[in-house]
């Protein structure tokens, strides 16, 4: 009976948000709060969600202050010459966009952080996508993948629980699954190559005129082929954008016009709108929060705490809290200023904490009810008894579904130690075991129980909905190229 509960609780919440509806945040509290209801265990409803509360808590802490720093850094400019450069190397073609996000999201996910790797990869990205009129699931879909295959790092969480929950060296795990882990990664590379093909002819191939003499950041963007029609373009237009559907379907089937040389002063003086139909962020170069003279001690404090977090010297919300309030007293002294860019963060602090909390009734009531365990021993239940042998498949492949629906603490430390003693029964080692179970994490960081995703979708202003319907099956396909050259390697 909780094994057909949870699996239909998780239905109807994807189903409900891919349909728009319900919001994410009323879908994570009423759904759970009603199938409680339905187990019986309406009663014990308040102590599910205070459970959950309480772990998710430390992550809700991180994100708050987290957005906060990095809101800070966007704010006096640590991030615009990142920015620039990669406007330079785009060249305002789609297809370099989109790759280079994939490419930017990679190396920022070296720092273990979901939810860092998506601030700094939407805010160098997100102006560029709306200014190119890209499609902005493109953008979302590609960094969740790209931050799902770098998640395995041995600092990034997952393999350091498998290592825990089997007792086996992170560096035995980690190591050889490099060769795989390198093909996922080339897998998302080419994979952005080719949305960012569709995006090229779906928008046509834009040029910036004076690329040599002025700065990239502040030019105007000019449609060169404006579509099939091949007539000449104004050269204040650009491409509108539609900010869901699969690769900007149900948006402009071609180049529309639509003025993308608006200001980007910023109220208050934050530097956060161009226009208000664009949504434009930390691209004005003229904006009242750069602090040029405090480039090189931003640049610093933020290596010294993503070294510290990588080196695990505090717990990160710690450090972020810590980051957070020097980054605001050394930038902006005066109180009113510290006021100002807190207020200007806060609509991005609600929503993601406000998410996060959510989420705590969706865990507090799948692990409260025992729906998860019952969900995994049906699972783990099903595997056919000739399948023993190849128990690291089998590992690989439930790796998906179960990551997905479930956070990597319940899966590592609930599922994996059973699998991996089936697979021991049958001479299967455990190595080979935990390595399998990493290939789903390109799925699981567009999980709607990995706080992150909220980060990024929220900032992208992209509907949970939308990226959920254009991200699943290319992070899934991406998961299985992983699986396949681990095999194919003998890794796994």
């Amino acid at each position: 009976m909780l094994t057909f509960l949870g699996f239909a609780m998780i239905a109807t919440f994807l189903v409900l948000i891919m349909m728009k509806k319900m919001s994410p945040i009323a879908a994570l509290v009423l759904i759970p709060a009603l199938f409680c209801v339905f187990a019986g265990k309406g009663a014990h409803l308040g102590d599910y969600v205070i459970d959950g509360v309480g772990k998710l808590a430390p992550t809700a802490a991180m994100l708050m202050f987290a957005i906060v720093y990095f809101g800070v850094m966007i704010d006096v400019g640590l991030f615009d010459p990142i920015v620039r450069g990669i406007l330079r190397f785009c060249k305002a073609d789609p297809m370099r966009v989109v790759v280079g996000t994939a490419v930017l999201a990679a190396i920022v996910s070296l720092d273990g952080d979901g939810s860092t790797t998506f601030m700094i990869t939407v805010s160098a990205m997100y102006p560029l996508y709306k200014r190119l009129g890209l499609s902005l699931v493109v953008m979302t879909g590609v960094a969740a993948t790209a931050n799902g295959v770098m998640n395995t790092l041995p600092w990034g969480g997952p393999t350091a629980r498998a290592a825990t929950a089997l007792k086996l060296d992170a560096a035995d795990i980690f190591v050889p699954m490099i060769p795989a882990l390198a093909v996922g990664l080339l897998f998302v590379f080419v994979l952005a190559y080719i949305l960012g093909v569709k995006e090229r002819r779906r928008v046509g191939t834009l040029a910036l005129p004076g690329q040599v003499e002025r700065e990239v950041a502040e030019e105007e963007l000019v449609p060169a082929t404006p579509g099939a029609s091949g007539a000449s373009a104004p050269a204040s237009t650009s491409a509108s954008t539609s900010a869901s559907g699969e690769g900007g379907a149900g948006s402009v089937a071609g180049p529309a016009t639509a003025s993308a040389t608006a200001s980007a002063s910023a109220a208050h003086g934050g530097g956060d709108a161009a226009a208000p139909e664009d949504g434009f962020q930390g691209l004005d170069p003229h904006r009242p929060t750069l602090r040029p003279r405090l480039y090189w001690f931003n640049a610093g404090l933020t290596v010294a705490l993503l070294t510290a977090m990588i080196m695990e010297l505090l717990p990160i919300p710690v450090l972020f809290l810590l980051g957070a309030a020097l980054a605001l007293t050394v930038n902006f002294p005066h109180m009113p200023d510290q006021k100002a860019r807190i207020a200007a963060h806060a609509d991005n602090v609600l929503n993601v904490a406000g998410m996060v909390f959510a989420a705590a009734v969706f865990t507090g009531v799948l692990t409260g009810t025992g729906m998860v365990k019952h969900m995994a021993d049906w699972l783990v239940g099903a595997i056919p008894e000739g399948m023993g042998p190849h128990m690291a498949l089998v590992t690989g492949l439930l790796s998906l579904p179960l990551t997905y629906f479930m956070s990597n603490d319940g899966f590592y430390f609930g599922v994996l130690p059973v699998l991996a003693e089936a697979g021991a029964a049958h001479g299967v080692s455990p190595l080979e075991i935990a390595r399998a179970s990493l290939v789903g994490q390109a799925l699981h960081m567009s999980s709607p129980l990995v706080p992150a995703v909220y980060v990024l979708v929220g900032m992208a202003k992209v509907e949970f909905g939308d990226h959920t319907r254009f991200t699943v099956k290319w992070a899934a396909l991406t998961s299985l190229v992983v699986l396949a050259a681990g095999m194919l390697f003998g890794i796994i």
